[in-house]
């Protein structure tokens, strides 16, 4: 019996069908794709197989597009979303509230100097705001302000590689995530410390968040406990569950 050379023709059914059952109007990633319509990158079968081949040549496409120095732009205090939203896998009534004076910030992996940094410390650092757009994978966004420590000062004050490929982060909610080096050094990426909000809200990701204006909201973690570096890629709670890694915004 002849065999049946397989084709995009005889998965296009079927996509056309997940597609259907979106519920944005623009898809920002085909991993949210895959995890919007029930499947599961899990799942040992050849529609699977090709949305994750796609949803990988997505993530090099964006990582090859992205420019080191472009920068997102930058809004005016009259343009801020207020009350800013919140936004998590859970409700906002389980957001952790963290002892600041506690607070010890975690490092680990490709890194010379691995002590652990208490928050006074950290806002001892040169400091610098920002008022940006968070873009949620969801479809909305929304403009805040954000104030803390440049990213890339951050990484050279720890004596981290810089020549890795990878930036992990755990956090007190038990969300991890991770980006490339080259998002990691961008001129906006920041160790935030001061968020939206009222002063003594603590939902926004208190003591510390890692505000990244170049990428979707879910590259956005809070409440950060841990800061590896390595050259394994680790994923991420989302990453791991079908959406893009890369997710640029």
């Amino acid at each position: 019996m002849k065999r049946h050379k397989t084709s995009l023709a005889d998965f296009r059914p079927r996509i056309e069908r997940i597609e259907r059952r979106l519920f944005l109007k623009q898809s920002l990633s085909l991993g949210a794709l895959t995890m919007l319509s029930g499947c599961t990158l899990k799942d040992d079968d050849a529609v699977d197989r090709l949305l994750f081949a796609m949803s990988r040549f997505n993530d090099a496409a964006q990582a090859a597009l992205f420019n080191p120095t472009k920068l997102a732009p930058i809004y005016a205090e009259a343009d801020l979303t207020t009350p800013f939203p919140f936004n998590a896998y859970y409700d906002e009534a389980f957001a952790p509230v963290i002892d600041g004076d506690a607070y010890r910030l975690q490092l680990s992996g490709l890194i010379e100097r691995k002590r652990p940094w208490p928050l006074r410390e950290l806002r001892a650092l040169p400091q610098v705001s920002q008022i940006t757009r968070l873009v949620c994978v969801e479809g909305w966004s929304a403009i805040g302000k954000w104030g803390g420590v440049p990213f890339r000062i951050f990484l050279e004050r720890i004596g981290a590689d810089t020549s890795a490929r990878y930036v992990g982060f755990r956090c007190a909610d038990n969300y991890s995530t991770s980006i490339d080096m080259p998002s990691a050094l961008h001129p906006q990426t920041l160790l935030a410390l001061d968020f939206p909000g009222r002063p003594g809200e603590t939902k926004y990701g208190f003591p510390v968040k890692v505000r990244i204006p170049t990428k979707l909201g879910f590259k956005n973690p809070k409440f950060v406990t841990e800061i590896f570096v390595t050259n394994d890629n680790p994923g991420g709670y989302w990453e791991d569950k079908g959406y893009n890694w890369f997710s640029g915004s």
